[in-house]
């Protein structure tokens, strides 16, 4: 089973309860890689893989335009992103979200660890792939809901395309995202390449569980993802 490779050095209240009423696993089905997120204590079922590591990407040459072109894009996306560092604080004022971040790798099942169920305001990072800001495609996941109450995504939902974000890294900047979408797949069809694929530019994906609640499967349906690049 292949791994990831390294990177480079509102007022209103959340709900009381969880939707499920019980314990909540979701998990991302890819077509050949997957990052499961469990709410709960749950195992899943299904053999879920880590998602694939962003790496330093290199522009493709425009249609119009030669080698030129792409080393000046490339030049230009390079000085625009942030060097490698650690997310400390993710913020989302659209949604109220003030969460501090957790590394998550690789576990000895060859899934990507989820962030700790017990603590509803939390999000992870998949540390080995880029770091949010860096170029590359750098994966923040969380809950939507554990078996106690609602959690950390759980108004993901809401943000709207041009909708701003913004990530505390360790090194003291602040990096700002802006959103270019959400979308909601199955996770029996779930698009790996598209979401978890290399960029030219620094991007984030917001990713947690949406749709149905499978109580037998003690699994959701699908997963809403939210696309985003570094402003």
């Amino acid at each position: 089973m292949p791994v990831p490779p390294s990177s480079p050095a509102d007022d209103e209240q959340a709900p009381t309860g969880s939707r499920s009423g019980t314990t909540v696993l979701c998990a991302v089905a890819l077509l050949v890689l997957a990052v499961s997120l469990v709410g709960g204590n749950d195992t899943s079922a299904d053999s879920s893989r880590p998602p694939l590591a962003a790496q330093p990407g290199v522009s493709a040459p425009s249609a119009a335009g030669g080698q030129a072109d792409t080393e000046t894009e490339t030049d230009a996306e390079t000085d625009t992103d942030l060097p490698r560092s650690k997310p400390v604080r993710l913020l989302i004022p659209e949604i109220s979200v003030d969460a501090p971040f957790t590394d998550l790798a690789i576990g000895a099942n060859g899934q990507l660890e989820p962030p700790p169920p017990d603590d509803t305001n939390l999000v992870g990072w998949y540390a080995k792939g880029a770091s949010p800001g860096e170029r590359g495609t750098s994966i923040i996941a969380g809950h939507v809901d554990t078996k106690t109450s609602a959690a950390v995504f759980a108004y993901l939902g809401r943000l709207d395309e041009g909708d701003v974000f913004h990530v505390r890294r360790a090194d003291g900047r602040q990096a700002s995202f802006e959103v270019d979408g959400l979308e909601t797949f199955d996770k029996d069809d779930f698009p790996s390449k598209r979401v978890y694929g290399d960029a030219d530019r620094a991007e984030v994906r917001l990713i947690t569980c949406a749709g149905d609640y499978d109580r037998k499967a003690k699994d959701y349906t699908e997963n809403l993802v939210v696309f985003a690049h570094l402003v």
